[in-house]
């Protein structure tokens, strides 16, 4: 067995709260997986020994809510291509890697280009990106959040929506991202309008779970939110407005919350000279809000899973990630370890926490080196120079 062994390192396995100082670990070369963490690892002839130099190692960050096919700059994603937007989408996930995500969730792609392209990354066709969950397009109804050119599916009914979903888990889905509610970047509705129905929803629900795969709801709103989870989606993404009701009714049924604050914050912060004014206007209306019910959310333990929405608005892949780590931080309340635990909350909620998420024996060697203490400053991750492996192998 060739090994690299890493050694002098400091390292946050993402599972405790303390650091372990100046430990080494090992990585079987030929899977990629972490195989021994110790103090110290004695090496064999043909081992290779990486001297961390006593900085600090800390998992790589999984981001559960990305859009590698939108385009930040503009408010409606633009007019290109499948072609154009195929090129930007992998440029996207270098972008993601560079930031120290390890593993991105796709919550709707445009073309549904997602999907071939995480075949090719799996047929190593594509390399320098982080490991991909797909979703293909979003499904939404006629006239709802997605329905533009070359967006989402459009349903109306139950059965409209089974056939649907059975044809893009047969295309090569690996989740499913639909519209409970309207949103802020279509101008045609808003967040307190409920879009798909509850049973449109169970229907993808019962579908995507028949095949062992997860459902994403946008539901910034309610009655969105309450319909999503009567629905029983895996998560609801953004949630804004969720109350005090829906807040146990998550917890009960164990539903998880992707809050993406930093795109809220992203549009209200950078969009008001720029972007149409309805657009800023309606984030700017929620922003207070968001704010408080997450918090309430989170004090009250409703698992809380890292995602951005990156692609949105002024949300952009090399960045925002570490940066909805430190809001985490100074908006929602939470200390270091726990604004970091929503990267592993989000391997929970994808389902691959037995193998990604923390820096543990059997798992995958995807990790972040950086110069400082994330669990003294989580803006320790920020730092733009850092180094990123991917199943042991350094990517940046």
């Amino acid at each position: 067995m060739h090994r690299k062994i890493f050694k002098n390192a400091n390292i946050f396995d993402g599972v405790h709260e303390d650091v372990f100082k100046d430990f080494s670990f090992a990585v079987d070369v030929e899977t990629g997986k972490i195989i021994e963490i110790a103090q110290e690892i004695s090496p064999a002839a043909d081992d290779e020994v990486i001297d961390v130099n006593h900085k600090f190692v800390a998992p790589g960050l999984i981001n559960a809510h990305t859009h590698i096919t939108s385009d930040p700059n503009v408010s409606t994603g633009g007019d290109k291509d499948v072609v154009e937007t195929t090129v930007d989408a992998i440029k996207a996930l270098r972008a993601f890697l560079k930031s120290g995500c390890t593993y991105v969730r796709q919550c709707g792609a445009r073309y549904g280009i997602d999907i071939p392209i995480k075949r090719l990354i799996t047929e190593g066709k594509i390399n320098n990106v982080p490991h991909m969950m797909a979703s293909g397009k979003a499904y939404t109804m006629t006239g709802g959040h997605g329905d533009y050119a070359n967006g989402g599916n459009v349903v109306d009914s139950p059965d409209e929506m089974r056939k649907k979903i059975r044809e893009g888990l047969k295309a090569g889905a690996d989740c499913i991202k639909i519209m409970a509610s309207g949103g802020v970047m279509s101008p045609g509705d808003f967040m307190d309008e409920a879009q798909l129905t509850i049973e449109e929803m169970k229907v993808a629900v019962y579908e995507a779970h028949n095949k062992h795969k997860i459902v994403a709801a946008h539901a910034e709103g309610n009655p969105g939110i309450r319909n999503a989870i009567e629905a029983g989606v895996d998560s609801i993404e953004h949630g804004f407005y969720v109350d005090d009701d829906e807040i146990a009714m998550m917890k009960e049924r164990g539903t998880y919350i992707v809050p993406t604050i930093i795109a809220a914050a992203s549009v209200t912060e950078k969009g008001k000279d720029t972007l149409p004014e309805w657009e800023h206007q309606k984030m700017a209306n929620a922003m207070d809000d968001a704010y408080t019910n997450v918090k309430k959310a989170y004090e009250n333990g409703v698992n809380i899973a890292l995602g951005t929405d990156a692609g949105t608005p002024y949300n952009y892949f090399d960045m925002t990630t570490p940066k909805e780590l430190e809001m985490m931080v100074e908006r929602i309340g939470m200390s270091e370890f726990e604004a970091y635990r929503t990267s592993y909350k989000a391997a929970e909620l994808m389902k691959i926490d037995d193998e990604y998420g923390s820096i543990e024996n059997d798992k995958y060697a995807d990790f972040i080196i950086i110069d400082d203490n994330p669990m003294e400053d989580i803006k320790a991750v920020q730092q733009k120079d850092k180094e990123v492996y991917v199943s042991g192998k350094k990517e940046f």
